[in-house]
């Protein structure tokens, strides 16, 4: 497996692995992947990457703004999906760590993450590469899923840089 960056040509398997988590039901609220321009769009250049392997892509991790008010310049939101087939291999961490080390070296102080409670691998996943559990935003927002529509708890999550003071 190697980490490289995202690139367009591999807009294809990172969407259809986006979608995969959409359709898993813990991983966010989007009911479908975006087209590739809107989805570069939101994502910080410099600070995505796949993982692949020799014959395809096995995750991949970005960061996006989460303001365009210049005091939140170094605050950036992790994303971060691994194929259901690759799950369990060590991609997660490989791509946490890369995203982690790209934040450093981009000046970046604080990434946050929010995921879904019943998400319990990403939550340990996060956590151990230096995330902290801030609280649980109760009732973020409604989930439709399967035809059926629930409030969703989200678990905020925040690393702070100690290479950043």
């Amino acid at each position: 497996m190697e980490i490289v960056p995202m690139l367009p040509e591999h807009a294809a398997e990172v969407l259809a692995i986006f979608q995969s988590g959409i359709d898993g039901g813990n991983a966010t609220f989007e009911k479908a992947a975006p087209d590739w321009p809107r989805f570069d769009a939101g994502k910080l250049a410099g600070h995505r990457f796949v993982a692949r392997d020799a014959e395809r892509v096995l995750g991949w991790a970005a960061l996006s703004p989460i303001s365009d008010r210049a005091v939140f310049a170094g605050v950036a939101e992790v994303s971060i999906y691994i194929d259901p087939e690759a799950q369990g291999r060590g991609v997660g961490r490989a791509l946490l760590g890369a995203v982690i080390d790209s934040s450093e070296r981009g000046g970046l102080w604080t990434l946050q993450a929010g995921i879904f409670p019943e998400n319990v691998a990403s939550i340990r996943l996060h956590e151990a590469l230096g995330f902290r559990t801030l609280g649980v935003r109760e009732r973020m927002g409604r989930h439709d899923f399967n035809g059926e529509s629930r409030w969703r708890d989200v678990v905020f999550l925040e690393r702070r840089s100690p290479a950043i003071d």
